[in-house]
């Protein structure tokens, strides 16, 4: 196999660490945001808030064990989070959070390589995006 088709497991550690900090803030700003939601609109989208919490805990716990598979340290940082008590700002903060995350979840792809346990990194990731997405595509049908 060409060297460029082999991961660089340094550069997929660094970059699984900066999408998994975005990841943890995510579960944060779910439950944060789905606890304090008010009106009807806002109650009647905090059920959905608390699964996609779940849903990012999963995801952060195997982007975890993927970092440590690879050798490397998974971050205990946590991306900056935000109370917004306006149920409308609070839904725009999250579309605009889950944004970064997704491109660096994105970024994440990169450094993958063509190897077996590259491409189950790069699949691992690509699932997280497609449910990610998922979510903020509810989230816009909130907004609108």
């Amino acid at each position: 196999m060409e060297e460029e088709e082999r991961m660089d497991a340094d550069a997929q550690v660094a970059a699984l660490n900066k999408a998994l900090r975005l990841q943890y803030r995510s579960v944060l700003q779910m439950t944060l945001t789905g606890g304090s939601l008010t009106g009807w609109e806002g109650v009647g989208l905090a059920a959905r808030l608390e699964q996609f919490a779940r849903d990012d805990l999963d995801d952060a716990r195997r982007l975890v064990e993927k970092v440590r598979a690879l050798g490397g340290a998974p971050t205990a940082e946590v991306a900056p989070l935000a109370y917004e008590p306006d149920p409308h700002q609070a839904v725009a903060a999250l579309i605009d959070a889950e944004a970064e995350t997704l491109e660096a979840l994105q970024d994440a792809i990169a450094p993958t390589g063509r190897e077996a346990a590259s491409e189950a990194v790069e699949h691992r990731l690509e699932h997280v995006i497609m449910r990610k997405q998922e979510q903020v595509d509810v989230l816009l049908r909130a907004r609108a």
